[in-house]
Parts: C-alpha cells; sequence; structure tokens
C-alpha cells in the first residue's frame, strides 16, 4: 500500500502494491496558515517560556517535585498564572501578625541574649534554631535597645554641648590674663577713659549712648566696632561698657589700646558705681549667693534627673535655664539703668553676642508712646526655638501666683537690643516690681520660672513695651543652624542668642563670619591667643 500526497495537500490518494490504484481519495480541507501568524505564535511562545519555567522550578523548589502527574502541577502552577496566592499564604501572615501582637505586650525573656549586629543576628538564627516567636522577641529587643542608645547619645550630647557653652575658650581666657598684665605695665593701657576733655559728652544727650554689659573682652570688641564701622554719625556715638571687677583692668587695656575713633568708650566697672550696693539690691546678693541656687545651677544633680520623663527639647531648655551667667550681676543690670545712669534720657542696650550692621541713630526717633522698652516682639513666627514665645513658654502656669496674674498667650519680646527711654522708666515702679518676682520665686524654689532674667523682666515690663520692626533685631543665630543668610545680611542687629556662640567651637561655621569680620586679627594681643585658630 502507498500513499500519495497531492503537492497542494488537498487529497491523499491510497494504491495496493499490486499497481491497482484504488479509487480511494481522502479531501482534506483547506488550511491557510500566513508567515505572520506563524511569527507572531512564535514570539508569543519565546515570550511565555521563561516564565513557565521560573514558575516551574519555584514549584520545584517549594516541593512539587514530589507531584507525579501533570495534575499535581496543574493544581500549583495555575492559582500563580491567575494570580492568585495560596490561602497558606495568607494564613502565614495571619499567624505572623499574632505572634508580632503577643510579642508586643508581653515581657521579653531575661535570659535573651540580644545579638549587636544584624550579622550576628543572622549567625545566630542559623546556629540556635529559633521559633518564629523567639525572633520577634529578638527584634524587639534589638529596636528597644537601639532607641534607649540613641536616646542617651542625645541627651549626652546636649549635657557636652551645655558644657563647652558654659565655658570660657582658652584663647578668650589668654586674651583677658594677658591684657590685665599690660595693664599693670603699660602707662598707656591704663590711660583715662574717655579722655578728661571729653568727659561732659558721657552724660550729653545730645550723643547716641549705647550701654552694653559683659566680661567677655573679644565679644565687647566686637560689638563696640561693629556699631562704630556701621554708623553712618560715629562721631556722635558714646559707647558705656560695663564690666565686672576681675575682667575691669583687661577690659580698660583694650580700649585704651584700641582707640575706636571717633567714637567715645567708657569703661566702668560694677565697683565703680556708688549706687550699686547691698541696699540697694539685696534680692540679687541673695541671688548670687544662696547656696541652694548656687547648686541649681552650678551642680550636677540634673544629670542624674530621670531622662524618661523628658525629651530633648525640653531637656535642653533646662540646661540653658541653667548657664551660670543667669546669676551673673551682670546680667541683671539693665533693670539699673534708670540709677546707673542718672543724667541720661535714652539708650540703647546691646546684649554681648550681638553684632551691627546697620546704622542705628534711627532708633532714637522712634517714638515709643510713652512706654519705657522698645523691643522686638518675638511670638509672631513659626520655629520652635526664637520666634513663637509667648508668657506660656517662660512661666509655670500650674503655680497660683502665676495664672492669677498672668495670660499664658501674652506675646514675649527679646532682650538683645532695646531702646529705653529712662526719663519714662523713672516715673514707673519697674525695678520694685522686677525685685518682688524675684522674691517669690526664690521663695517658691524657683518653681514659678527656671530660665534667667527674661521672666522676671516679662513680669516687670508689662504694659510698658512698645512692639519695633523685626528688621531691626534678628535673633536665633545661636540655636538654628538653618538660619536664612539672605535675612541675617538684612537684619540691623544679628543675635547670637543660644548655646553657639561664635567665639565657641561649638558656633556654627556658616554664621561665623559675619561675627569674626569685626574680630582684629592683626592686634598682638589676638594673634599670640591664638583666637579660633583652626
Amino acid at each position: 500500500m502507498q500513499l500519495h500526497f497531492s503537492p497542494s495537500m488537498r487529497s491523499i490518494t491510497i494504491s495496493s502494491n499490486n499497481g491497482i490504484i484504488d479509487l480511494m481519495r481522502i479531501k482534506v480541507a483547506a488550511c491557510h496558515i500566513s508567515y505572520r501568524t506563524l511569527f507572531h505564535t512564535i514570539l508569543i511562545l519565546a515570550f511565555l517560556l521563561p516564565f513557565v519555567f521560573i514558575l516551574t522550578a519555584l514549584v520545584t523548589l517549594e516541593g512539587v517535585n514530589k507531584c507525579s502527574s501533570f495534575d499535581c502541577l496543574g493544581r500549583r502552577l495555575g492559582p500563580r498564572l491567575l494570580g492568585r496566592v495560596d490561602d497558606s499564604s495568607k494564613r502565614l501572615v495571619r499567624d505572623f501578625y499574632k505572634i508580632l501582637n503577643e510579642v508586643k505586650t508581653g515581657e521579653i525573656p531575661l535570659a535573651l541574649d540580644l545579638p549587636d549586629s544584624f550579622e550576628q543576628l543572622v549567625s545566630d538564627m542559623k546556629s540556635k534554631q529559633y521559633d518564629a516567636k523567639t525572633f520577634a522577641f529578638l527584634l524587639r529587643g534589638m529596636m528597644e535597645k537601639f532607641e534607649r542608645d540613641t536616646r542617651e547619645a542625645k541627651f549626652a550630647e546636649l549635657m557636652n554641648k551645655h558644657f563647652a557653652a558654659s565655658s570660657v575658650p582658652k584663647g578668650i581666657h589668654c586674651l583677658s590674663l594677658r591684657l590685665t598684665d599690660e595693664y599693670s605695665s603699660n602707662a598707656h593701657a591704663r590711660k583715662q577713659l574717655p579722655p578728661p576733655e571729653l568727659l561732659p559728652t558721657l552724660s550729653d544727650n545730645s550723643y547716641h549712648h549705647f550701654i552694653v554689659s559683659t566680661d567677655n573682652i573679644l565679644a565687647a570688641a566686637v560689638v563696640v566696632s561693629s556699631t562704630v564701622h556701621s554708623s553712618q554719625n560715629p562721631d556722635k556715638i558714646v559707647f558705656h561698657v560695663i564690666t565686672d571687677k576681675k575682667t575691669y583692668a583687661g577690659m580698660h587695656s583694650w580700649f585704651a589700646l584700641n582707640p575706636i575713633t571717633p567714637a567715645i568708650v567708657e569703661v566702668k566697672g560694677i565697683h565703680q558705681f556708688d549706687w550699686l550696693t547691698r541696699e540697694n539690691v539685696p534680692v540679687l546678693e541673695a541671688v548670687e549667693n544662696q547656696n541652694g541656687i548656687r547648686n541649681y545651677y552650678h551642680g550636677n544633680n540634673f544629670a542624674r534627673n530621670n531622662l524618661s520623663e523628658t525629651n530633648p527639647q525640653k531637656y535642653a531648655s533646662r540646661l540653658q535655664a541653667r548657664s551660670p551667667k543667669y546669676i551673673s550681676l551682670l546680667n541683671h543690670l539693665r533693670i539699673y539703668l534708670p540709677e546707673l545712669f542718672p543724667n541720661l534720657d535714652k539708650v540703647v542696650f546691646l546684649d554681648d553676642d550681638v553684632v551691627v550692621q546697620r546704622d542705628l541713630s534711627p532708633l532714637w526717633k522712634i517714638n515709643l508712646n510713652g512706654k519705657v522698652n522698645g523691643a522686638v516682639e518675638t511670638c509672631r513666627g513659626t520655629d520652635e526655638w526664637v520666634m513663637s514665645k509667648h508668657f506660656r513658654n517662660y512661666f509655670n502656669f500650674s503655680h497660683p501666683l502665676i495664672i492669677q496674674h498672668l495670660d499664658p498667650d501674652e506675646c514675649a519680646w527679646a532682650y538683645g537690643m532695646n531702646v529705653f527711654d529712662l526719663r519714662a522708666w523713672r516715673s514707673t515702679n519697674i525695678r520694685e516690681t522686677y525685685h518682688t518676682w524675684l522674691k517669690e520665686n526664690l521663695r517658691s524654689n524657683l518653681t514659678m520660672w527656671k530660665l534667667g532674667t527674661l521672666p522676671p523682666a516679662l513680669i516687670a515690663f508689662k504694659g510698658n513695651v512698645h512692639p519695633i520692626d523685626h528688621s531691626w533685631h534678628l535673633l536665633g543665630l545661636g540655636y538654628q543652624n538653618k538660619t536664612d543668610i539672605e535675612s541675617v545680611k538684612k537684619a540691623a542687629v544679628i543675635h547670637y542668642n543660644g548655646q553657639s556662640k561664635p567665639w565657641l567651637q561649638i558656633g556654627f561655621e556658616h554664621l561665623r563670619p559675619f561675627w569674626t569680620k569685626y574680630v582684629n586679627y592683626s592686634n598682638d594681643f589676638v594673634r599670640n591667643c591664638h583666637i579660633l585658630d583652626s
């Protein structure tokens, strides 16, 4: 028997071996398969086969190789190809969540040895064959340990920064010692400031009188230098620099040997003011000498407090409140300006951590409308450290006296650059109010407020503050690393209030140049003491 296919594949002829052709023909239906269809079919198969191969491999790894039929393989591959997940996977997730909830509320076994690293965790899992619950306890224990270590490191950083901010840099200490020595050996360093012929200007109200109170010679030099260099009328400037007894000789030497002409500078020690007696400042004498207060500010008991009861921001604020400067008479001195300068009518008081960048003579033209204190308000911003301060940020409103007399939402204002109308001040009882509240806070063991000199001033000047434009005084350069540089350039006075003073190593590097530009690095004393050497 032979088979004959027609060339067109449309018929098949079957013949016997004896040469007789059987009339059996099978007609095949016509089938047209285009090359394009064939190409697309091959292309689709080429695309699908790798996925089929990968899924087959996965199933094999999961144990499907134990299946002995295509039916078994199909039952496994079918749901995966259709995008459905096996119920066993969902059950596994549910079980894991259940274990996590149990571990969340349970106690971590004391005998559980927590790994120090992820590599050790993997190694322990392989060697000790932990179950899922033990593994979850390990993860929880490691996370809690990591959080504790991070928290303790943050508090340690804040404590170290507090110590750094409270200390005197070696270079500045050197400067004070060398200038003090110069005062004793060099007659030029002891010359009268100002010269006798200029003494009448110290009480002449046609001049612009600035007051700065500090024991930091370099800081005082920058304040005076920046003010004079920024002024359009430097010959109308009179600076009254007040310092303590131990710094007086060095401070006097600096300004005697480095005159800031044509401005006039007077250097005076606290001990040279006849009015500053124990009878006139009994409260401050108590503040400075009371053992409990000194222990609060200078003791290390705060370091042993329970850190779990606070957060880093509150902890930093409490450390700031313990700065030794807050019990220094120099820091409280501004409350006695009308008595210390009885012949002056209007003055601008500057802190020693400011830099003046613009002429300040227009401040004398500001009408304070009968108020005593022209100051920038600090409740109009959004940052947490400086410009969003109300009374509630400074006072303990759980204290009955505080809640009875003060409004927690009242706007706070800033020390650092203040215009004081001394003539209006003398007709008020601001100083007496200041003393009264200081006494009350001492009696309450400092439970009414913690932070230094501003809280009693907020109370004493209540109703006597005239807000001035914010462009006069930009605060926070010692707090905020992200201070806007353009705002710094535009401000009349920039204030490095906070721990990161520009003369400290912890000062912010990008903000320091605004201060160092007024440091005379060519001066022999500055150069020999290696001020801010890198």
